[in-house]
């Protein structure tokens, strides 16, 4: 059973064209920014944040809802993102999910939030807003 907090913002998930700079002032104010993930390839350069911070010329995927796996974790750590995406799999919920040193993030789509919140405690989970 893993602790999971709702986060009150919604999300977005952007790509910009590789290469691209990252945009002035996203990572700025942490504590008011929200979660901000960049990832960088030779393809592109994905950026996931709060909808009111969407960098300009990006194309745009809006309408997320962000969950946290409250809990820090070692890295050697397993099954940690799998007892959340293969329950909402399971009931048709689509995700993003993204992780950092510490934890994991899953972005649901805010119109299936009911449902994915509904699934992951039913698998378990605990719940957080």
């Amino acid at each position: 059973m893993l602790d999971i907090a709702l986060l009150p913002e919604e999300y977005a998930v952007c790509r910009l064209a590789a290469g691209s700079a990252l945009p002035d002032g996203l990572l700025s104010a942490p504590a008011e920014s929200g979660v901000v993930s960049v990832t960088s390839t030779v393809d592109e350069l994905s950026v996931i944040c709060r909808s009111d911070r969407v960098p300009t010329d990006a194309t745009v995927e809006t309408g997320w809802r962000c969950l946290r796996v409250v809990e820090p974790f070692h890295l050697a750590a397993t099954g940690i993102l799998a007892s959340l995406a293969v329950p909402l799999a399971e009931a048709r919920v689509n995700i993003v999910a993204f992780s950092t040193f510490d934890t994991d993030y899953l972005l649901v789509p805010s119109v299936r939030l009911p449902e994915a919140l509904a699934t992951l405690t039913k698998a378990g989970h605990r719940i957080t807003t």
